[in-house]
């Protein structure tokens, strides 16, 4: 089917209201790294780690909750519905962190936006591959990556923008009483009502996915926003690739249970890999840690500020990189050489902190890994998700993946510091080199290609590779 039958403009305008998950999900991951400095010293926890870490890490606690239901909630209630509880959530966290004088409120806003995260991460990428054609599929939903990656580096941006230039000999008391460490940080979580604001009015303005009417009964309505999509012979065909993937075993009580069948259970091991592989190479640590990773190149704070501007550019150049590579190259090539290359780099990084060297060769190195980054492991691992699991689990099958890599992201925050203690940075680094490296072997081996192919073939070639293999098994038995 051509690109000038499909109604591009529509899709691109649902995927982004939708994505603005995204954005919400990046702005509120990173703002708080920009915040750290100033809210330690207002809640006078500088001096403990513990509590330091707890501040950091609490929102991932929110992600894994939001996860966590995600996927059956939204194969009960829709996938709109949620986006919408999400909005809601992002409204409420954004408003009280900055609000609150209280170090335990501040904790408790902090995992109502990471449940926000949780179901945001689950459901935005999930709704844009369920309304986008197989052809377009994968920069279509690379949108929600970018929109993340805008999110980022909207906060690093909002951070430099709100923060005072800090002296190099500023004491703690000084930095408690200044603008800063008084209202500063609140600010820096208040900006984040815009977009989450916009996001919960918008989404009342975007059709439910089709697949989940298909999946309700809902025919009539799901032809209506598939026509408008592609005109009615492609709704049509659509509606009967739908139909005929949910007819076997379908039931509409989809619980976690069936993910473990011998059919599915394959799958979602892939995709829980790939989820918790995302997190495990590390780079998020350059995200969360900022601080620490460049002190440890001999950067100060302002200096920091100015880095993380520097490889948050550098992020959403090398995401659009990737949505214009997604559909062409395609996702196993993509996410091959984003293993392979952070493990050379990681060598490269962990090598130049243990020989001491400080400045622009660490933040060049810290860029291209960045860079790597952002064109293969950080979007095209959301396309893979939102495309390997099977029409009648998928909200399930995606709520285990995102569960996965939140739990993951929750074992790399906290074990940074720990590693950084034991090992040092470069030996932080160079275990994250050794996990890409394992990332490579386990894709090289597992992972299809899903490039142009609609949800319903790849659920079938996926299943019958199954089939297949459990054949050559018996007959060699």
């Amino acid at each position: 089917m051509k690109e000038n039958k499909y109604n591009l403009s529509y899709v691109f305008s649902l995927a982004m209201v939708s994505a603005l998950g995204g954005l919400l999900f990046g702005y509120d991951w990173v703002v708080i790294g920009g915040a750290k400095p100033f809210y330690e010293v207002y809640f006078d926890i500088a001096g403990q780690p513990s509590l330091q870490g707890w501040a950091m890490s609490s929102a991932l606690i929110g992600c894994i909750f939001g996860a966590l239901v995600a996927g059956a909630l939204s194969d009960k209630y829709g996938r709109k519905n949620l986006l919408i509880v999400a909005a809601g959530l992002f409204v409420i966290s954004a408003f009280g962190t900055g609000d609150t004088n209280d170090f335990i409120w501040f904790i408790i806003y902090r995992m109502i936006g990471g449940a926000g995260i949780g179901l945001a991460s689950t459901l935005s990428p999930m709704y844009i591959a369920e309304i986008s054609p197989s052809e377009f599929r994968g920069r279509f939903v690379s949108i929600n990556q970018l929109t993340i990656v805008i999110g980022i580096l909207a906060a690093q941006i909002v951070n430099i923008l709100i923060a005072e230039p800090v002296p190099g000999n500023a004491t703690p008391a000084d930095i408690t009483g200044s603008w800063n460490g008084q209202s500063g940080w609140r600010w820096m979580f208040w900006a984040e009502l815009v977009p989450a604001v916009l996001f919960f009015i918008m989404m009342f303005m975007v059709p439910e996915s089709p697949r989940f009417l298909v999946k309700l009964g809902d025919h009539r309505g799901a032809v209506k926003t598939l026509s408008k999509v592609g005109g009615k012979i492609y709704a049509d065909n659509e509606i009967n690739h739908i139909k005929a993937s949910l007819s076997n075993n379908f039931d509409d009580k989809v619980s976690y249970k069936a993910l473990f069948s011998p059919e599915i259970a394959p799958i979602v091991l892939i995709g829980v890999v790939l989820a918790v592989f995302q997190q495990w190479c590390g780079i998020n640590v350059i995200f969360n840690y900022a601080q620490e990773v460049f002190q440890a190149a001999d950067y100060n704070i302002n200096d920091m500020y100015l880095n993380i501007i520097i490889t948050g550019g550098i992020n959403l150049i090398f995401t659009l990189v990737a949505m214009r590579l997604v559909d062409r190259v395609g996702r196993r090539t993509l996410m091959l050489f984003g293993s392979i290359g952070l493990a050379l780099i990681y060598l490269i990084l962990g090598s130049l902190y243990y020989f001491a060297f400080s400045g622009w060769p660490v933040l060049l190195i810290v860029v291209i890994a960045i860079a790597i980054y952002a064109m293969s492991l950080a979007p095209v691992t959301w396309v893979v998700l939102s495309e390997i699991f099977p029409n009648r689990v998928r909200g399930v099958a995606m709520s285990l993946a995102t569960l996965s890599l939140w739990v993951a992201s929750f074992i790399l925050t906290f074990t940074f510091p720990l590693l950084n203690d034991l090992l040092g940075t470069h030996g932080s680094f160079w275990i994250y080199s050794i996990i890409c490296l394992g990332g490579f072997l386990f894709m090289h081996k597992k992972l299809p290609e899903t490039k142009n192919r609609s949800l319903e073939e790849i659920e079938k070639e996926l299943t019958q590779n199954k089939i297949n293999s459990e054949l050559v098994n018996a007959c060699e038995n």
